[in-house]
């Protein structure tokens, strides 16, 4: 049944890019539920295309919309939810990881609800790389928590 339905599922998406921007609209109102917005057409092709396989094959676990949302609003610079995110790649609380860099050595500490880095509080490792390099990492590779695709 599973390639029934992502034959049906691609079929369905390569249809979006035959429709004209009406169509789009239309086939939003039925998937959404709601007037589409007066967005581009790539916008609402691309979020047709989610929806459709959302619907087919499932959305995101709670769990993972949470730490999304955690994410974002870090990113945003907005208070942090209450809620605790677990993350089964986080180190044991009180862990202290230690990297090295620039000459610099940076000590986090691994807290219930995040990390702590210079007496500053972060829900990610990634904030914490970003803050120390200047530039995006991946937290766990950054501090040889995760080994990269191309050494195994």
């Amino acid at each position: 049944m599973q390639g029934h339905d992502n034959a049906q599922v691609l079929a369905r998406l390569a249809a979006l890019k035959d429709m004209t921007v009406g169509e789009l609209k239309v086939e939003w109102q039925g998937l959404m539920g709601s007037p589409p917005p007066n967005y581009s057409r790539s916008f609402l092709e691309q979020r047709l295309a989610y929806r459709i396989q959302e619907l087919t094959f499932g959305g995101l676990s709670k769990p993972a919309r949470q730490l999304l949302d955690a994410l974002a609003d870090e990113v945003e610079g907005k208070k942090v939810r209450k809620s605790v995110i677990a993350d089964p790649r986080n180190p044991v609380i009180g862990t202290r990881l230690v990297r090295e860099r620039d000459g610099t050595e940076h000590v986090i500490t691994v807290l219930k609800d995040g990390f702590d880095w210079q007496g500053r509080r972060y829900k990610s490792l990634s904030a914490i790389a970003r803050d120390i390099t200047g530039t995006q990492w991946n937290g766990y590779r950054f501090f040889g928590l995760r080994e990269r695709k191309d050494a195994a």
